[in-house]
């Protein structure tokens, strides 16, 4: 592991899913503990998406911003919303010069699949509508988003392919949860890793799925045809159970034909980015944003 990451391990709270009620308040807590980001150059509003249900969002705008991405949270699918959020929207904004369009997506098990689907594809829908409101190009818009943020990603662009929807510019999937499967290596022997590990993985996922088999728009490494699929910037991290999924997903979207850009980081464990001290974890920030900007640029 990263020395400077290994510093911090025995610091870190463990992740039980066990309660939803009780991780939604560490994760926030854990979230909202850290200094609040610079939000220089920045315009920020919140915003209600006309949907059944409503769905509120946040909206960062930078200075001549002419892309937009619908940036998604991590949590499991039971934890996250706006506010722990912001801490990585605002900087993506910056980073990447585009409009973050952060998504208060419904959680589990109170919502199962495919309730926070429908909510970010109904986002994505209301972002190429509102593109002159928003002050973007409408064929410059991503998606992508952090852990089971970044699987929902995947599937919205599954889902606007195969259903002719909004055409999405890039795919950004950051240390995504893809597989329901639990069959490869990583996802078989990472059983006491920081943040992320085998059963962690399987909590989320039973309470996302409920009794209902996964299709692909709930776990996209299930999808038989991954082509006419947005170009991707795929990262993946070390000691993440998540890890062959994301980097099998990658391969096989070349072999589609689709443009993709991987990444794994060595020593890095399942949102450790979150330990901005490490030059690491600085770096993948900035590649995030780097990525960004270079998909959705004139």
């Amino acid at each position: 592991m990263d020395p400077e990451l290994e510093a911090f391990v025995p610091l870190l709270s463990r992740t039980d899913l066990s309660d939803p009620v009780a991780f939604r308040k560490m994760y926030t807590e854990l979230a909202t503990s850290r200094p609040a980001p610079d939000t220089a150059g920045l315009e920020i509003a919140d915003r209600t998406v006309a949907a059944d249900p409503d769905v509120a969002v946040r909206v960062y705008r930078p200075h001549q911003a002419r892309g937009a991405v619908v940036w998604l949270h991590g949590g499991g699918w039971v934890g996250g919303d706006l506010d722990t959020e912001h801490l990585w929207a605002a900087p993506m904004a910056q980073l990447s010069g585009a409009v973050v369009i952060t998504v208060n997506y419904r959680l589990s098990p109170e919502n199962r699949f495919p309730a926070a689907l429908d909510d970010v594809y109904a986002v994505l829908n209301w972002t190429h509508d509102h593109a002159a409101e928003l002050g973007i190009d409408p064929d410059r818009i991503a998606v992508g988003g952090h852990s089971a943020g970044a699987g929902i990603a995947a599937a919205v662009a599954l889902r606007a392919r195969d259903e002719q929807g909004p055409p999405i510019r890039f795919q950004l999937l950051n240390e995504a949860i893809l597989d329901d499967r639990r069959q490869t290596w990583s996802a078989e022997n990472f059983t006491d890793t920081p943040w992320n590990n085998r059963a962690v993985r399987a909590a989320a996922w039973g309470h996302y799925l409920g009794s209902r088999p996964a299709t692909p728009y709930a776990a996209p490494a299930r999808a038989e045809d991954l082509t006419g699929l947005p170009p991707a910037y795929v990262a993946t991290a070390e000691f993440d159970p998540n890890r062959d999924e994301g980097i099998e997903y990658a391969l096989r979207l070349l072999q589609a034909g689709v443009s993709v850009e991987l990444h794994q980081w060595p020593g890095t464990f399942h949102g450790s980015l979150a330990i901005q001290s490490a030059a690491v974890s600085q770096r993948q920030i900035a590649e995030l944003g780097s990525a960004l900007r270079r998909a959705l640029a004139p």
